[in-house]
């Protein structure tokens, strides 16, 4: 019987400067990634809040779809909702809302060329950091004293 090679091996094999060879991973993994750069951060940041930014959707859906029943089921769903719990999963809400929203005009500031310099990247990355945070509180600030 015999065994058969992994066609991908011959890419996994690479060499180092000083000649010595090293296996490289199929794909990059989390491994490959430094938490303490912008870059990285922002970039898995900006994916998990695309992830929470739709199952939030499917929640105010579900809150429409519950007004749209009648005064009851719009209670029930005004009750979970205002409930501390469900004030928290709307503050997260607005959280990754503001946030993908600003990563999302960083990224488009990237797609016409801009912005690749170290510098330039750290500073618009704390932007989107100081931007969320500012437009979070402001937005509930004003959501509460209306």
């Amino acid at each position: 019987m015999s065994s058969m090679q992994d066609s991908r091996e011959a890419a996994m094999i690479g060499r180092r400067t000083d000649g010595t060879t090293v296996r490289r991973p199929l794909s990059p993994h989390l491994q490959v990634y430094d938490m303490m750069q912008m870059s990285s951060l922002s970039s898995i940041l900006t994916r998990i809040t695309g992830v929470a930014w739709s199952l939030g959707i499917v929640l105010l859906v579900w809150w429409l779809v519950a007004l749209a029943l009648g005064p009851a089921a719009y209670a029930d769903a005004k009750a979970v909702l205002g409930h501390p719990l469900g004030k928290l999963v709307l503050f997260g809400m607005t959280v990754a809302g503001w946030y993908h929203t600003l990563a999302g005009i960083r990224h488009l500031n990237w797609d016409i060329g801009r912005g690749f310099a170290i510098p330039e990247m750290y500073r618009t990355g704390w932007a989107v950091f100081i931007g969320t945070a500012v437009l979070s509180v402001l937005t509930w600030a004003i959501a509460l004293l209306s």
